[in-house]
Formats: structure tokens, C-alpha cells, sequence
């Protein structure tokens, strides 16, 4: 028999994590190679991630890793509220969902502390690679590394992955819709105010096409997310406001995009730290259908790249739990190993669109005036109704009234969300 494969993961993210640990469980060596230059160099990037039971919570149980995460876990920031741009709230939901929030930078600690320090190789940064002449992938990083030898290099490096067009000629496309994150960390003025109204977990609010996400993080600070519809070079052109002057975005947000919402937005905004522009790129469905390549494979964003729906890390968990277990059914030969990858594409493809399609769906839905949704009609998506949340009834189900005297009622998800997720309670507020 054949030495145990020798693979290369390329992305110390979540994901490249995760297919690390579950390769270290079973004895199998690897090496990731991440770009960051120190496992803190980054700890600000990536916000609040609600971690499912059947993807991602199954990936941390199988990676002996579940009892850790839970010391980190926030089971009551499920909650959700949505409110329209007067700041009237019209609807609570996502209490009791087992589907628990945890910082990327936490889930990510736990997984570095999980794996030896000598298995990751810091300042690697993969500017492209190629097939070499015994068809093995050549791998050439910034700081003038050039490794090959792997046999199977997996690529879980994101949206722009370098490995991908060793597989793919598929390149991620501009959805028309950018987010521009911000902060209220606990020291700002705005603190009190801003925890005594959106409190635990998601306050979404929505308005003419510009919805403004707000959520609170691990440290208690809240991170903001202002959903826009314009070009992708938006913020990058030679007139596009300077993201380093906090009261030009500001003044630029509140004149061109908030005017005509209500005094709490705007002082939201008016306070708002440490702006960051995120333009949401997706991939298609139709990508997802390429003829396995020896040697190269890719897990989350990398592989299947979609708007923001609520289930990307999990996906991913999903991708990396799969890859692993392919690997340790069939490792042994290589031919056995080239089996592995073909099988577990298989596999992926199928939850890569399913994705995608969610994805877009979201994206593409239309944002009827809140104090509609109590008479939405069958086959209307918001960008709430599913994702993150679940297929809300509220607009895919029989057409209902509420009477405004009723402030909540008990209803059950079970057609809403996996079974495993039980039931929990909608509030609609009058």
C-alpha cells in the first residue's frame, strides 16, 4: 500500500480548517498554506456565523470539537427581528432555532488550536498555479515558494481562488448589490442606545430596496450592514468617497441612500465606525458541473461561491466534513484517491446550486412594503423567507389576516426548517 496522501488545503478559513482537523483525526497528513501572515493577523475580518445542527454543528461533533465550540456558541442571538424604515418592528422570529451564532474570528481559533502548529505555513499567499509535466498541480505563492509533489491540493480559498481555473473556466460575476459594513463597538456614544433597540441577535430593517442589517457580535458590539444596488466600482472610482473618511460616508449614506428613513437610522449611520465595502459576487448554477481533474478539488466559496443566504459556512463545514470522509474511505492507492474526489463532487455539486440558486433567489426577490407581509400572497419571496431562516409561510403559504389585537401566535416550522430544528414560535406585532 501506498504512503497516506499527501495533500495541500490552500485556506486556513473555516472551511480549509475544518477538512484540516478531520484529515488529523484519522491520521492523514496535509499541510495548510494560508495567506494571512499570523493566525491574529487577521482577527477583524468575517462577522457573526449561526452554526446548523446538520452541517456544521455534525462537522464540529465529528472534528471532537462540538464541546469547545459550545463554550463560545450564543444560542439567544437566533432571534430576528424585522422592522420597516420608520423603525416600527412587524415581525420577531428565529427564538429557540438551533442554529447558534458564533464569531468567525472564535470558530476560527478553535480550529487553529485543534491542529499543530507545524501543519500550517503562514505568508502563503498562492498567486496561480498550473499542471506539471507528471500532471500534479504546481503551486506559486507570493513569497517565492514553489511547491508540488501533493497529491490532491484542495482548493478552500475563497471567492477569487487561484486553484479554481485548474477545474473551472467559471469566474464570479457582480450581483448588483454591495454591502457597506460598519460598527458600534461598545465604547461608542451610540452603544446603549443602539443594544436597548435591536438587543439580541438580528435587527432587519427594510426599506425601498435598501435594507439595513444590524447584529450584535460576540464582544456585544454591533456590526451594520447596508445593503445598496449599485455598480461594482462604486466605492474603487476616481469619485467614489474615501471609506478612510468616516464623515464623508456618512454625509454620502444619509444624502444619497437613508434621507427618508426615520431619526434612528440616521443616527445609526451618523455613528457608524471602520466602514468596509463588500460587493456580492455569486457564481452560476450552471457552473456547477465540471469533469473531475487528478489532483484538484475545490470546498465552499471556492467551489461554489453565492450571495450571502445564511447558509455559506455551513455549506462549506458540509464540503469539508464530505471531502474527508471520501478521503478516509478510499485512501490507500491513488487510483482509489482519484475515486474520492470524483464521488464527493458528485456530491457537492447538487448543494453547490442548491446554493447558488438561494443565493440569487434572495438577492433578486422583491422588497414589498412591510405592512404588506401580513397580506403577502403565495409565491412572493422576501429576503428573509428563506436561508438563514427558513421557508417562511408568511409569503409561500395561504394568503392570512392577522387581527391587530393578536400579538403573537404559535406556529410550526416543521415545513419551514429540518425536523431536527423542532418548533418555535413567529411574533407578529401589531
Amino acid at each position: 500500500m501506498l504512503p497516506r496522501p499527501r495533500i495541500a488545503i490552500i485556506g486556513g478559513g473555516p472551511c480549509g480548517l475544518t477538512l484540516a482537523r478531520l484529515l488529523e483525526c484519522k491520521g492523514i497528513t496535509y499541510t495548510v498554506f494560508e495567506r494571512d501572515s499570523s493566525a491574529t493577523s487577521n482577527d477583524a475580518a468575517g462577522g457573526s456565523l449561526d452554526i446548523r445542527a446538520e452541517t456544521g454543528q455534525r462537522a464540529l461533533r465529528e472534528a471532537g470539537l462540538f464541546e469547545e465550540f459550545k463554550r463560545f456558541a450564543r444560542y439567544d442571538d437566533t432571534a430576528v427581528a424585522i422592522a420597516d424604515n420608520r423603525g416600527k418592528r412587524v415581525l420577531e422570529m428565529g427564538q429557540g432555532r438551533d442554529a447558534p451564532e458564533i464569531d468567525r474570528s472564535d470558530l476560527r481559533r478553535i480550529l487553529l488550536e485543534s491542529i499543530p502548529k507545524d501543519k500550517i505555513k503562514w505568508g502563503h499567499a498562492l498567486v496561480c498555479t498550473e499542471l506539471g509535466e507528471e500532471g500534479s498541480p504546481v503551486l506559486k505563492f507570493a513569497n517565492g515558494a514553489v511547491l508540488d509533489g501533493f497529491k490532491l491540493v484542495v482548493g478552500a480559498d475563497g471567492a477569487w481562488s487561484k486553484l479554481r481555473r485548474l477545474v473551472t473556466q467559471a469566474t464570479p460575476q457582480y450581483s448588483g448589490k454591495t454591502f457597506l459594513e460598519s460598527r458600534i463597538n461598545t465604547s461608542n456614544p451610540l452603544y446603549a442606545t443602539t443594544a436597548s433597540k435591536v438587543g439580541p441577535g438580528m435587527l432587519l430593517s427594510i426599506g425601498a430596496g435598501r435594507p439595513i442589517v444590524t447584529q450584535r457580535q460576540g464582544n456585544g458590539s454591533y456590526r451594520n450592514y447596508c445593503g445598496l444596488q449599485v455598480p461594482v466600482d462604486f466605492f474603487r472610482n476616481s469619485t467614489a468617497v474615501d471609506l478612510q473618511n468616516a464623515e464623508a460616508t456618512r454625509a454620502m449614506l444619509l444624502r444619497d441612500f437613508y434621507a427618508d428613513w426615520a431619526d434612528q437610522y440616521k443616527e445609526l449611520i451618523q455613528h457608524a465606525t471602520d466602514f468596509r465595502v463588500w460587493p456580492l459576487h455569486t457564481l452560476a448554477v450552471g457552473d456547477m458541473d465540471w469533469k473531475s481533474v487528478p489532483g484538484v478539488t475545490l470546498v465552499g466559496d471556492a467551489a461554489h461561491l453565492t450571495i450571502p443566504n445564511g447558509e455559506g459556512v455551513n455549506v462549506a463545514m458540509a464540503d469539508a466534513l464530505e471531502l474527508a470522509s471520501k478521503i478516509v474511505e478510499y485512501k490507500g492507492t491513488e487510483e482509489n484517491f482519484e475515486r474520492a474526489v470524483r464521488e464527493y463532487e458528485a456530491g457537492m455539486f447538487p448543494r453547490g446550486r442548491a446554493t447558488i440558486d438561494e443565493g440569487r433567489a434572495m438577492a433578486d426577490a422583491p422588497a414589498p412594503p412591510v405592512n404588506n407581509y401580513l397580506s403577502a400572497t403565495r409565491g412572493v419571496r422576501a429576503p428573509f423567507q428563506h436561508g438563514r431562516y427558513g421557508h417562511c409561510d408568511i409569503l409561500q403559504g395561504t394568503p392570512r389576516r392577522y387581527d391587530s389585537s393578536i400579538r403573537w401566535k404559535s406556529f410550526s416550522w416543521d415545513s419551514c426548517l429540518p425536523a431536527s430544528q423542532g418548533r418555535h414560535q413567529r411574533r407578529w406585532l401589531p
